[in-house]
């Protein structure tokens, strides 16, 4: 079975969030189960083409309502999975960033889906592959659905079934009838949309004309269902609820594991972490500049610092934790301005005991999974979330709210000896159940050394490899695609 996914963003040649490692590890890994999986994306001017050995296979021109444009298609392979990258003037080639202006980006992924559609024919006549199934992701590329569902009604030879993964329903790609309408995307008619007055929204149309929806993870599945979480969508997601699936993200845990990963100083597995990673958390403390002291808990965070990921709950917790006990903090992160202040501001009173790098380097946050003992990810809502998945991957206990796939993937401490638990958990959006969990954990981490060590041990051994997902994903495209052959055989 061949199969395309269609994204704005891909590890390592694009990334801004989530959605690229998933579109770096996800095809790799169904390409292992016998599926021929490649990558479609826009070509971005700041991609290196010789860092990544990219290379021009050819070109096209497709005729849309504002004229005719020229595509050319760039490729290489990475980690066996074929990507595909399109050039366009104006919009994709001169780029210095995936995302910028709301004014810009909204026309330039309505071009990307226009392109993606002539590709379609190009690629089965250049190359001699066409794909069986269009796997599209969040509201950059959830245009297709539709436009495959008109190309079906033309009788035209089309991807037999679309999917599309919504990786987080806050980003919807909506208010954009005006563009729309100068591209030439017309007919959104759905009775759901029209009903909901949802037309002129890109994830909508694609949750309205693909034949199955997926979520990265279960308990989000759920969560979108209604209104705190739905954004707006929720409505329409529940008539489409029989063809909703959750399925958890999975991660690399060949590049992502802590036993040969060479950025560390002493590599260590879940038999050996009880005595080798504490040289990791003073390489941690060494380089942040802070006192190298071992009975002393360490509480890091790597995250984007934005609303969702919970900050503004993190901040006056940390700033009572960070007065009330003997402790060290150090983030990563960058993003909204409060908030970047708010943890400097934490970092400049505390400067003893407390790091903020307002900036973004992998390296660093490897050591800061691999060296701090507890990962605070206290999200407001997280459709699946990565951080959690690495730190226990690297020893870390993550303490965490209970939603999305933090829920799914973090089992609450037992409160005894640790018969039971990787992490922490707490369920209310509020700084004092931060601050409270925070304090059960440190004293955790102080009064009962073996039952951290426990959950230590447990959390690593988790399972977080994409094998069982993959394995999920390809029985749901063998399924979707031969209900579609069904349907159009009985048509015909």
């Amino acid at each position: 079975m061949n199969i395309l996914f269609a994204t704005a963003e891909a590890h390592p040649f694009a990334k801004v969030g989530g959605l690229a490692d998933v579109l770096g590890s996800l095809p790799e890994a169904l390409r292992r189960l016998g599926l021929d999986a490649r990558v479609v994306m826009p070509g971005y001017g700041f991609i290196n083409h010789d860092k990544h050995h990219i290379s021009f296979l050819f070109s096209y021109s497709f005729t849309h309502r504002e004229g005719t444009s020229t595509i050319s298609v760039y490729t290489t392979v990475h980690q066996g999975v074929p990507f595909y990258f399109l050039q366009g003037w104006p919009y994709f080639g001169q780029d210095s960033s995936v995302y910028t202006e709301w004014n810009w980006d909204a026309p330039r992924f309505i071009f990307f889906n226009l392109a993606v559609m002539a590709f379609f024919r190009e690629l089965r006549t250049h190359v001699g592959w066409s794909p069986d199934a269009l796997h599209v992701n969040d509201w950059h590329t959830s245009l297709l659905p539709f436009m495959v569902n008109r190309s079906r009604e033309r009788g035209e030879c089309i991807p037999a079934a679309t999917f599309l993964s919504i990786h987080n329903l806050a980003y919807q790609g909506d208010h954009v009838g005006g563009w729309l309408f100068t591209a030439g995307v017309d007919g959104r008619q759905h009775p759901d949309l029209v009903y909901q007055d949802l037309t002129d929204n890109m994830l909508a149309i694609g949750i309205a004309y693909s034949d199955v929806i997926i979520t990265v993870s279960p308990r989000y599945a759920i969560e979108i269902q209604y209104p705190y979480m739905g954004y707006g969508l929720d409505g329409l997601i529940r008539t489409r609820v029989a063809d909703l699936y959750g399925i958890l993200n999975g991660i690399d845990v060949e590049s992502w594991n802590p036993a040969t990963d060479p950025a560390l100083v002493a590599n260590f597995d879940d038999k050996t972490v009880g005595e080798k990673r504490i040289l990791n958390k003073r390489h941690l403390q060494e380089r942040a500049g802070l006192p190298i002291r071992d009975e002393v808990a360490i509480i890091g965070m790597v995250s984007r610092l934005v609303w969702q990921k919970g900050i503004d709950l993190a901040i006056p917790a940390l700033r009572r934790v960070l007065v009330d006990s003997d402790v060290q903090l150090i983030t990563l992160g960058t993003g909204d301005p409060d908030l970047e202040y708010g943890l400097w501001r934490l970092a400049q009173d505390f400067r003893w005991k407390a790091r903020a790098y307002l900036h973004y380097d992998d390296a660093l946050a490897q050591h800061i999974y691999a060296g701090c003992d507890l990962f605070l990810m206290p999200s407001h809502f997280e459709p699946c979330g990565m951080g959690q998945m690495l730190a226990m991957r690297y020893g870390a206990l993550p303490l965490v709210r209970e939603t999305g796939g933090l829920a799914d993937t973090v089992e609450n401490y037992d409160g005894g000896q640790a018969e039971h638990g990787t992490g922490f958990v707490f369920a209310w959006e509020e700084a004092d159940a931060v601050y409270g969990t925070l304090n059960w954990a440190i004293d955790t981490y102080r009064t009962r050394p073996a039952a951290w060590l426990k959950m230590q041990r447990r959390a690593m051994r988790r399972d977080f490899s994409w094998q069982q997902s993959a394995a999920r994903y390809a029985e749901l495209y063998q399924k979707a695609v031969e209900h579609r052959q069904q349907e159009e055989s009985r048509e015909g």
